[in-house]
């Protein structure tokens, strides 16, 4: 769904129908709907010059129309526990036809009757099915439907792209903005992101307290964004196309994910303070902790293989999520068993380096 804004309606329906041609170029696009829909037929009435001489004015005309078709309520009645209503318009026989329309007579402020046809000029047209207003300007909206629905990203890609620019060089004042499905998924994506940040932030906050470091943290997080690239993997070999509850399933993991590294650095830390290297902490860690970690790794895995595998519609929502968490936790697991011992060993030693500098610099100025 692309809404499109505009303050002219005959500007706004002009543009919404060349986005729907640009939609109906791609094969893979069906059930276009420019958003167009033209209403029961009507007729317009426009107070003349004389009408306006004779003191009529738009309100008394159209009251005075409304009250002979649609009636005037004269009274109410009570029967028992109802209200019935007593309306006054014109005889049936005189209601049928646009000819007792215009020959409807009109009274005048000076008590004067006069036919409709003099006082007023008649405009034929349709009335809008609907009035659609955001921040003071008429909208509408084109809708389409895409085939398969995994492609709908790249079709709006291309459509931003190319065609929203044009239009608006085409029709100044153009706006344009996503509706419908789309726009709940952007807005749902936006507060999502928000969340992942302030749960990242907590996570090293949470992490840096205990260790009480500030580089630490930094090494058992790496292996958020190897989770991250497991999930997306997984989505394009299973044949799921990225949604919210795959990104839900994301920020789940990043919750998940810190466990084995956390596990490791923290053995690695005890082994650091019984006098054991660098390099040796990390080896004991990883052979010591291994075990652990994969069966926690699996545990989690095959706890979600039945909701990934699922394949009733009931749980085919849920599916993205489970599989953005299990991949991701299997992928993360052998990045982290390679990568933290690495990055483990390389912050200790520019440490050691670092506290190295200035005993040199200083026994240089002595010599």
């Amino acid at each position: 769904s692309i809404q499109l804004s505009h303050s002219d309606g005959a500007i706004l329906e002009e543009a919404a129908g060349a986005l729907a041609d640009a939609l109906a170029e791609f094969p893979i696009v069906s059930d276009i709907d420019d958003g167009i829909s033209e209403g029961k037929p009507q007729l317009s009435y426009r107070l003349t010059p004389s009408g306006v001489a004779l003191g009529l004015t738009a309100v008394e005309v159209a009251r005075q129309v409304r009250n002979a078709f649609y009636g005037a309520e004269a009274l109410r009645q009570q029967r028992g526990r109802d209200e019935v209503k007593v309306m006054v318009k014109y005889p049936r026989r005189e209601r049928l036809s646009e000819y007792d329309l215009h020959e409807l007579l009109i009274r005048t402020p000076a008590g004067v009757d006069v036919p409709l046809r003099e006082v007023v000029k008649t405009e034929r047209g349709r009335a809008y099915t609907s009035i659609e207003r955001e921040d003071g300007q008429r909208t509408i909206r084109v809708t389409a439907n895409v085939t398969p629905r995994s492609e709908s990203e790249n079709i709006l890609a291309d459509i931003m792209a190319k065609t929203i620019p044009e239009l608006k060089e085409r029709f100044p004042g153009l706006g344009q903005s996503f509706a419908g499905r789309q726009r709940d998924l952007r807005e749902g994506m936006r507060s999502l992101m928000f969340g992942f940040l302030i749960a990242i932030l907590a996570v090293y906050v949470l992490l840096a307290i205990p260790f009480r470091s500030y580089v630490q943290p930094l090494i058992i997080m790496a292996c958020i964004p190897f989770g991250i690239v497991g999930a997306v993997i997984a989505h394009v070999a299973m044949g799921y196309p990225l949604s919210l509850m795959s990104m839900m399933g994301i920020v789940a993991l990043s919750g998940v994910v810190v466990n084995d590294s956390l596990v490791l650095i923290d053995f690695a830390n005890g082994e650091r303070r019984r006098g054991a290297s660098a390099r040796e902490a990390v080896r004991t860690a990883g052979i010591r902790r291994f075990r652990p970690i994969l069966l926690t790794t699996l545990t989690t895995f095959f706890g979600l293989a039945p909701m990934i595998f699922e394949t009733s519609r009931q749980a085919r929502f849920l599916i993205p999520m489970a599989i953005s968490l299990g991949f991701g936790i299997v992928f993360s697991t052998i990045i982290t068993l390679v990568l933290v011992p690495a990055l483990y060993v390389i912050v200790e030693e520019i440490r050691l380096a670092g506290k190295a500098l200035p005993c040199a610099s200083g026994n240089t100025n002595d010599g």
